[in-house]
């Protein structure tokens, strides 16, 4: 069967419709297994020459097309713009630990610092998008996120105790540098966009990362402020959040997102979230990272289609994939079960 891709499908999803072909979404797929899969190497090329450059994007805009996606997947991180970061990765501190570090921060550079290394990525990706297809992704990197390389995650509870007026301010500027940014990208590249989205991690397998009380006064208000100048440019934005976030997902829902992807079997079953929030919210994924790592291509295969069935049946929007993302330690073949399984799904509902 021929694919024609058709972006129309996966804004049906973000708009919590059912769209009438099943749509598939992965969050990050490692270039690696795009290299495997399509027997090219390329993954290297994206920090070459222009020539290199567009060689990159060229197959991986082809990866998404030939796996009959919709859409391709793209963001480029704030984190990577922050002098001084890393303590994200754990082991070491942030560059802010006191108001001293915060007030000598070079805050007004770090939209100048994003854009010298995204601009090139960004243009370069939208010249090479397959017809049909359009881009979700954006500006990487969450509030939490950005705080945590900033101070550390570890360092975080003794700022709010130590200096809490610091701990204020930090986040408020984490959210201005951020509405810089995402303005910027709106104006630039909206048209290219079928949504925008932000990946923010901020549970583990039990609970937050973070006290309610952080989230509450500190992180929500930045996620309204965003969600609203996404919201104002006529896109609906994609919320990437994973652990275990129940007590703040209808704060996430009162501040506006459209649609929730992450979800892992340990912390709950995907027919929860459909359960509790298919009717307000489109959700994304389903497929558990341990099933598609341990499982082999044939269980796999028959799982997708037949809990793919059950969620698209389940569920409004709804789009097909992990339930985090592909790294390339994901058997390549097991992956490709799941996509078969998709595509298992829609030539039925063709019949």
């Amino acid at each position: 069967m021929v694919f024609i891709p058709d972006y129309r499908y996966f804004e049906d999803v973000l708009h919590n419709l059912r769209p009438e072909r099943l749509p598939l979404y992965e969050h990050i797929i490692s270039p690696r297994i795009m290299e495997t899969i399509l027997q090219v190497q390329f993954a290297d090329l994206i920090n070459g020459s222009n020539s290199d450059r567009r060689e990159y994007f060229h197959q991986y805009c082809r990866f998404f097309q030939e796996m009959t996606y919709d859409v391709v997947s793209f963001e480029m991180c704030i984190t990577d713009a922050l002098p001084g970061h890393g303590a994200i990765c754990g082991g070491k501190r942030g560059p802010i630990q006191t108001r001293s570090d915060f007030n000598a921060y070079p805050w007004t550079e770090i939209p100048e610092l994003y854009w010298k290394n995204a601009a090139d990525k960004f243009d370069t990706l939208v010249s090479c998008i397959p017809a049909g297809m359009k881009v979700i992704g954006g500006v990487g990197n969450g509030i939490f996120e950005i705080s945590e390389d900033l101070v550390g995650l570890e360092y975080l509870p003794f700022m709010q105790v130590d200096d809490p007026d610091l701990y204020k301010d930090l986040f408020k500027q984490i959210g201005d540098i951020m509405i810089a940014i995402w303005s910027k990208f709106l104006q630039t590249y909206s048209e290219y966009f079928i949504g925008c989205r932000i990946g923010d991690d901020l549970g583990f397998r039990s609970s937050l990362l973070t006290n309610p009380s952080t989230f509450k006064d500190n992180i929500l208000p930045q996620y309204k402020r965003i969600i609203r100048l996404i919201h104002s440019f006529n896109k609906p934005f994609l919320w990437h959040s994973c652990g275990c976030i129940f007590e703040i997902m209808e704060n996430m829902i009162t501040a506006g997102i459209d649609a929730k992807h992450s979800n892992e079997d340990a912390i709950a079953p995907f027919c929860r979230w459909i359960d509790d929030y298919s009717e307000r919210i489109g959700l994304l994924g389903g497929f558990d990272m341990d099933f598609l790592c341990q499982k082999n291509p044939d269980e796999i295969l028959q799982d997708v289609v037949q809990l793919g069935q059950q969620y698209r049946r389940k569920a409004r929007g709804y789009a097909l994939g992990s339930g985090n993302s592909i790294p390339d330690y994901i058997p390549v073949e097991n992956y490709l079960a799941m996509i078969r399984g998709a595509q298992a799904i829609r030539t039925h509902e063709k019949v």
